[in-house]
């Protein structure tokens, strides 16, 4: 009658970083942009703090420093990608700010990145959000393009169940 006991459907997303939101399938690695992985958006960061895009618990946090996973309370996974093709820079530009098991949300900061180094090294900085378990979600927010800032809601995907 009045909602008590309803579990909750839908997760609200937030950029992970200032910058320029996009939808995922104009990121520059067809990996991603052709969603092998799992439907997301990303953002081209214009400052050096990643926050976390969801409030959950970090799952991994990869030994190169540039991918962090974090897991809902629905059991979504999450996956914050820091830049392109990072993993080839062996974590030289990251600063991881959690550790796994610690609960997040969107006012986190997650990781701190060097721009300018990755870019120097030829790198594209922008943060890719890749939901990975896609079976438990409905429907993703769609994404438009456009200048945001962390912990803007970018949207709400809405669970299965």
């Amino acid at each position: 009658m009045f909602g008590f006991g309803k579990k909750k459907r839908e997760q609200v997303v937030y950029a992970p970083a200032t910058g320029r939101l996009m939808p995922i399938t104009e990121v520059g690695d067809e990996v991603f942009s052709e969603k092998m992985m799992g439907d997301g958006f990303a953002v081209d960061p214009n400052e050096t703090a990643v926050f976390s895009p969801v409030k959950g618990t970090v799952s991994t946090v990869f030994p190169t420093k540039h991918a962090i996973g974090i897991t809902t309370e629905k059991g979504l996974e999450v996956l914050v990608h820091i830049g392109l093709d990072t993993v080839e820079l062996e974590g030289a530009p990251f600063t991881s700010k959690v550790k796994e098991g610690q609960e997040v949300d969107q006012n986190t900061q997650i990781s701190e990145m060097n721009i300018e180094e990755i870019q120097k090294a030829g790198y594209d900085p922008t943060i890719v959000i890749v939901f990975t378990n896609m079976d438990l979600v409905k429907e993703v927010p769609e994404v438009a393009s456009g200048d945001v800032v962390h912990s803007f809601e970018v949207g709400k995907l809405e669970y299965n169940k």
